[in-house]
């Protein structure tokens, strides 16, 4: 029981960090790679971010989903990638190899969109090596370079926001 507490309060340690020495550079760069994580517990249709990434002209293997699950690894099937706590070791080290591969993809963006307050999913966003990061209202406003508040329910409204905003941003393909 102590180790787990000393094993998150390193976690949280390690995102501070992480969090604090991140350089945000906004290109003008347009989206060819689409990353997705989210909370099987809020959310658990795939299809959604399907259309989305058709939405911002994203072929279908440029998008990625990776989905938490506080309880195991259940539907994993359908996802790219189901983890767990136990996937995280001490101080922000990820133990899944699968996982480190999707963090160290350059995304162009990235989508985090969760609104339960996770260690492993702030983690998973401060650790992530996309260029432009995306979320939903959270508490922790440090973690995104753009936040579009919309309850996780409203899936067109955060879709068309995000369409509106990526174009204001140039970042949306003219074809």
């Amino acid at each position: 029981m102590i180790f787990k507490g000393l094993k998150k309060r390193s976690n949280k340690r390690h995102l501070n960090k992480l969090i604090s020495e991140r350089f945000v550079n906004v290109d003008d760069a347009k989206v060819n790679k689409l990353g997705v994580i989210l909370n099987l517990n809020e959310i658990d249709d795939i299809e959604l971010f399907r259309g989305l990434a058709a939405y911002l002209k994203v072929r279908p293997n440029k998008l990625k989903v990776i989905a938490f699950s506080s309880n195991g690894k259940e539907k994993a099937n359908a996802w790219d990638l189901c983890f767990n706590p136990s996937d995280f070791g001490w101080n922000g080290t990820v133990k899944n190899v699968e996982l480190k591969s999707f963090l160290d993809i350059e995304f162009d963006v990235l989508i985090s969109y969760y609104t339960e307050e996770l260690l492993e999913l702030k983690l998973l966003t401060a650790l992530s090596k996309s260029r432009f990061k995306v979320g939903i209202l959270q508490t922790d406003k440090r973690l995104n370079d753009l936040i579009i508040k919309t309850d996780i329910k409203e899936f067109n409204v955060f879709k068309e926001e995000l369409y509106k905003y990526l174009t204001i941003l140039n970042k949306i393909k003219n074809e």
